[in-house]
């Protein structure tokens, strides 16, 4: 297994060390600093290496040429699966609206079901086009300073991760009607 696949696959292994985290009971933050508890803290640096691994495993594999399917499969996939758990743990926590994860879970099923079929009629894995990277980009910097309860930003009271947040819906839904649109041929034997 090439180097890349085993950050991957790293990225995956950091999904339940960040749920502990965040199912760890924190203290108060002191009233007067506008600092999170220490487990977000900590949840948000292991939530920020997944997020580097995703970059250099992406970089690595393009520069070195081992970019494989297992990689085009397993990358998007581990980003999903990171990026829904950490949502979903801001809406249990009610950081996030519902809905916004609603959308964006719908979003992110509707396109692996997209991939499956794309692997099934052509034999190909549909590789992240721009509009998903900016996608996967925005969420994951959202995520972060949600965690990190915009710090340093929440000094002078910029709301930074909700602004992040929804952009990242926009483009979660505009990467998706792209990507559906971009491959409707796949639907053409029901239409």
């Amino acid at each position: 297994m090439n180097l890349p696949n085993k950050l991957t696959i790293f990225r995956i292994i950091l999904i339940p060390v960040f749920m502990i985290l965040l199912s760890w009971p924190g203290e108060e933050a002191a009233v007067f600093m506008p600092l999170p508890e220490w487990n977000w803290v900590a949840a948000a640096l292991v939530f920020a290496i997944a997020c580097i691994t995703d970059f250099l495993d992406g970089q690595i594999a393009r520069r070195q040429k081992l970019v494989t399917n297992f990689g085009k499969f397993f990358d998007p996939l581990a980003d999903k699966l990171l990026v829904m758990t950490a949502l979903i743990y801001l809406t249990a926590f009610l950081q996030v609206p519902a809905w916004v994860t609603t959308v964006i879970v719908v979003r992110e099923l509707a396109v692996t079901g997209l991939r499956t079929l794309i692997v099934e009629n052509n034999g190909t894995v549909l590789a992240a086009a721009w509009p998903g990277k900016i996608k996967t980009f925005t969420q994951m910097f959202a995520i972060l300073f949600l965690y990190l309860k915009d710090w340093p930003f929440a000094l002078v009271n910029f709301p930074l991760g909700e602004i992040l947040l929804y952009i990242a819906v926009f483009f979660t839904v505009y990467s998706g009607i792209d990507y559906f649109w971009q491959n409707r041929s796949v639907f053409s034997d029901g239409l």
